[in-house]
């Protein structure tokens, strides 16, 4: 293990939680019917849990017994927490000592440019994630309990609140997701919070929280609290505002009318319904209208916003909202010829521009990829193919009714799409490179037309 690479641990602790979850979801106890899961199967709903993305090809709700549920919420804790955060927190726990190895791997599943202050961060981690998922288990449970009773109520109440913070869209209250609650502001506004707080990225939690300290202990005016944000943190919030308000405003055209959807509510639900939607597919997999029934110009949104994703060093998927802002104000800086890229009266380094489009075109070609292997191996619809290995790439969970239909061939396809989703293409081709050389040569430049 010490001759493995930071980035290469954690891509093997991933594959083997997966593995582990797999085989106990074969166990004959994991399911209801008391009879053994198929492997395929099981390896499917593990890997779906870990990569925190929520398709299933059997219903969690019906399927898997409360043994079955408790190794799925598990395996969607170590995945939207990461493996390396939740040893490390267990490390910190037990006493034993953190190693400069141990700081390097939280460092890279981090995504984090200093080895200062991270077993505090970790720690932070761990207990605010326990605060907003105890927060939103509350909140459940003045729903389901009345519904369910005691006992289920509060079990569906804690599950279903690390699923939404973790991006993990997976639930055990209905069949059809959340479709019966979508006129239910606590239900919706709670699961979107749990979404929106998950996928901001532990970072700027972090800035957020200490900025909030400055505010009330030292007073400091809100405008020069906003100035003093972090640049990550101004690009992650206004990225990911300005993705939910285009999502919203672009679904509520388009599905206002439609009756399979959201055109019988009122004007109330079905703004509340479109924005339900806008933040779900950034990635947490939760409906509340049916997206089979979305039209195609809503799906086409819904991809979108699904291939964005959330932002760094958090629960959610996606090429991240980062990535996005980089792209954008490259686009734009070209078109007013400027030579460096500015964001917030900043410069981006040129590097981050590289990696930016390095992270896109590698998405697109597993996306693409994924897609024609799908449309090859299970002769499906091409939008439902699209759909699905969008969102099985983005580790968001919505499907158009693909995935419990899905041949042996097609589970396995989106099994390596999620995989790879989750850990990140261009993670795993750094992790089974060669160790970076600097090149002793420096060629002569050379001009291109474009």
């Amino acid at each position: 293990m010490n001759e493995l690479r930071p980035i290469q641990i954690i891509l093997l602790g991933f594959f083997i939680t997966i593995f582990a979850g797999s085989i106990l979801l074969t166990l004959p106890i994991a399911a209801k019917s008391g009879q053994a899961t198929s492997y395929i199967d099981a390896l499917f709903t593990a890997t779906t849990s870990v990569c925190v993305t929520g398709l299933v090809v059997e219903t969690t709700m019906t399927h898997w017994s409360l043994f079955g549920q408790v190794v799925i919420l598990l395996l969607v804790q170590i995945g939207g927490l990461g493996v390396v955060t939740i040893t490390t927190g267990m490390f910190y726990v037990l006493g034993r000592r953190i190693t400069l190895g141990n700081r390097m791997l939280i460092q890279e599943s981090l995504g984090l440019n200093t080895l200062t202050g991270l077993v505090p961060l970790v720690k932070k981690i761990i207990l605010g994630t326990a605060i907003v998922e105890g927060a939103g288990a509350v909140l459940y449970a003045t729903q389901f309990i009345p519904e369910f009773g005691v006992g289920y109520g509060i079990w569906a109440a804690v599950f279903n609140s690390i699923s939404a913070f973790c991006n993990a869209g997976m639930d055990i209250v209905k069949e059809d997701s959340f479709r019966s609650y979508v006129t239910n502001p606590v239900i919706n506004f709670t699961t979107m919070a749990l979404i929106v707080l998950g996928g901001l990225g532990f970072i700027v939690w972090k800035d957020l929280w200490q900025s909030m300290k400055k505010l009330i202990k030292e007073k400091i005016p809100v405008k020069r609290i906003v100035q003093q944000l972090k640049f990550q943190t101004k690009i992650v919030l206004s990225i990911s505002t300005f993705l939910i308000l285009f999502g919203t405003v672009l679904i509520f055209l388009f599905e206002y009318h439609n009756p399979a959807t959201m055109g019988n509510l009122s004007l109330p639900g079905k703004v509340m319904a479109s924005l339900f939607q806008a933040v779900t597919t950034r990635t947490a997999g939760f409906e509340t209208v049916a997206q089979g029934a979305l039209t195609d110009a809503s799906s086409l949104v819904s991809m979108f916003l699904m291939i964005i994703g959330g932002s760094p060093a958090g629960t959610a998927g996606g090429v991240k909202t980062v990535t996005f802002a980089i792209l954008i104000f490259c686009v734009i800086s070209a078109a007013k010829q400027e030579e460096s890229i500015s964001l917030f009266k900043r410069r981006v380094p040129g590097n981050l521009l590289s990696k930016a489009l390095a992270i896109i075109v590698i998405n697109l070609m597993v996306l693409m990829t994924s897609v024609l292997l799908l449309l090859v191996f299970d002769h499906g619809n091409f939008m439902e193919s699209c759909y699905e290995c969008v969102s099985a790439l983005g580790t968001v969970g919505l499907t158009k009714g693909l995935t419990p239909n899905l041949t042996i061939a097609g589970k396995v396809i989106i099994i390596i799409t999620m995989y790879l989703g989750r850990v990140g293409p261009i993670s795993m081709a750094i992790g089974f490179s060669q160790k970076n050389r600097k090149k002793q040569v420096m060629y002569p430049e050379q001009d291109l037309i474009l």
